[in-house]
């Protein structure tokens, strides 16, 4: 965690978090709810985390960093026990768990996702549980697979679909008594199905727009080698296991083999012909998220048993290095901010202090207005207002602009929103006097020196907070 960092409002926090604020206090967000509530009605995260809250009556603060303190550990303990699998000697399971250890802040490929992010969310709890659901496959342990899987489902309404469809794979190449008939496996995962494509609406096509991610044909050259890379090595995987009698690890890195290329090629057909724009949503290519944490536990496995062994500075060689580039990595994403956001303390970033201000100090039922980009601001540090401030906003350019992109009938209030807070930094107060008109903002969030005039209970050295008449 001192490697990795944790920032528990960053990024799509704001997406997860206001769904477990309404639980526990129904008064807040009356206007926007639909923007994480769409989230929210497909998976029981909201639900399991403000259990927790009101069974522990632990803060809400505390309760987040103890979740993400768990996830973490369940990860890695995931990661040895898929390790113990493959590995008979300890060394080597020691390695991979310390290699995922030192990388869950690794990039995947093009897909915008971590191996973990740095705060809790139900990515980070289908993370574990696909891990486990493949162990228990691997010791044909049925039940208990098929009660990670639920857990995983429940938790995130994508995440499970790759473990689970690497567990069929896994079971179709035994039943095969191991052919590598790449047609059968296809015909395995595409049983998953694929809906047909609605038609899309030229609001749906803004959101898709900032979303180059989901679209393989907008991924770097390095991006695509992220998918390439891999299969390349565990085409070599394969062939040390086979050397060494390491069935397990054979089997797996067999089963990747197939398991990449057909993602790779789901990915492709969704994302290239022009009318299946609103499926490219679906993201096959998250599928590298799986694969990019079992190829780090084999990885370290080999490196463990083969090239590290019981060198101690050989391990200090590639360790330190490692986790120093990491941590160097996320202290320039997270420039304004604490590295380790420790609940209970006040925040470094005046953005953050700006947003606990107004949790602090306005109605409940107060609706903001801020810049639509705030999120890319240098300084504020991909910080979540909803889920900070714990108030309602218009919809802006960032978050809800990736809801949008999963649920396109939002589309149209999306971009009308967004619509009417540009140009941002050249409104007025008859500017802002029209969001009050048209849609009742109360409140306004903006830059320093803000806008002369108005009346600003809060200023800080980067924002201020101010009331509309």
């Amino acid at each position: 965690m001192l490697v990795q960092g944790y920032h528990p409002y960053a990024e799509d926090a704001e997406i997860y978090l206001p769904g477990v604020e309404r639980i526990l206090h129904p008064e807040l967000f009356p206007v926007g709810r639909e923007f994480f509530a769409s989230h929210a009605s497909l998976t029981l995260f909201p639900n399991l985390i403000a259990f927790g809250i009101r069974a522990t009556h632990l803060p809400m603060e505390w309760a987040l960093a103890l979740g993400q303190v768990a996830s973490i550990f369940l990860l890695l303990l995931a990661c040895w026990e898929l390790g113990s699998l493959c590995f008979p000697n300890p060394r080597a399971r020691w390695c991979g768990v310390c290699l995922v250890a030192a990388l869950l802040t690794l990039p995947v490929a093009g897909t915008a996702l971590y191996i973990m992010d740095q705060y809790l969310n139900p990515r980070n709890l289908a993370a574990f549980s696909g891990i486990f659901m493949v162990v228990r496959t691997l010791e044909k342990r049925y039940v208990q697979a098929i009660l990670w899987l639920v857990f995983a489902a429940c938790m995130h309404p994508m995440m499970w679909v790759f473990p689970f469809s690497f567990c069929i794979l896994l079971l179709v190449m035994e039943r095969l008594e191991k052919s590598r008939s790449e047609p059968a496996a296809t015909t395995v995962l595409a049983s998953l199905g694929m809906p047909l494509a609605p038609a899309t609406s030229a609001a749906y096509h803004e959101a898709a727009k900032k979303h180059g991610f989901h679209y393989i044909q907008h991924w770097a050259w390095y991006e695509v080698l992220g998918i390439i890379a891999p299969l390349a090595l565990f085409w070599w995987f394969a062939q040390i296991a086979r050397r060494q009698r390491l069935p397990v690890a054979e089997r797996v890195s067999q089963a990747f083999l197939i398991y990449g290329p057909v993602y790779a090629a789901l990915a492709l057909i969704v994302d290239l012909p022009a009318r299946f724009e609103s499926l490219a949503r679906l993201q096959p290519l998250r599928s590298l998220h799986f694969l990019y944490l079992v190829m780090f536990v084999l990885m370290g496995g080999f490196l463990g048993e083969y090239v590290l062994k019981n060198r101690v500075w050989r391990w200090l060689a590639l360790f330190v290095p490692l986790c120093a580039g990491m941590l160097f990595g996320q202290r320039a994403l997270f420039p304004a901010s604490s590295h380790v956001e420790f609940p209970g303390g006040m925040p470094k970033n005046p953005w953050a202090q700006a947003f606990l201000w107004i949790r602090n100090n306005t109605p409940a039922d107060a609706l903001f207005a801020l810049d639509p980009d705030y999120m890319h601001i240098p300084g504020e540090d991909n910080l979540g207002f909803r889920c900070l401030a714990q108030r309602s906003r218009l919809a802006d350019a960032v978050k809800d602009n990736g809801v949008v992109s999963m649920f396109p009938p939002l589309a149209e209030a999306w971009w009308s929103q967004v619509q009417a807070q540009t140009p941002w930094k050249s409104f007025r107060q008859e500017d802002f006097a029209r969001l009050r008109k048209q849609y009742g903002v109360s409140w306004l969030v903006v830059q320093q020196a803000g806008v002369a005039g108005m009346d600003c209970p809060y200023k800080n050295e980067a924002v201020q907070v101010c009331r509309l008449p």
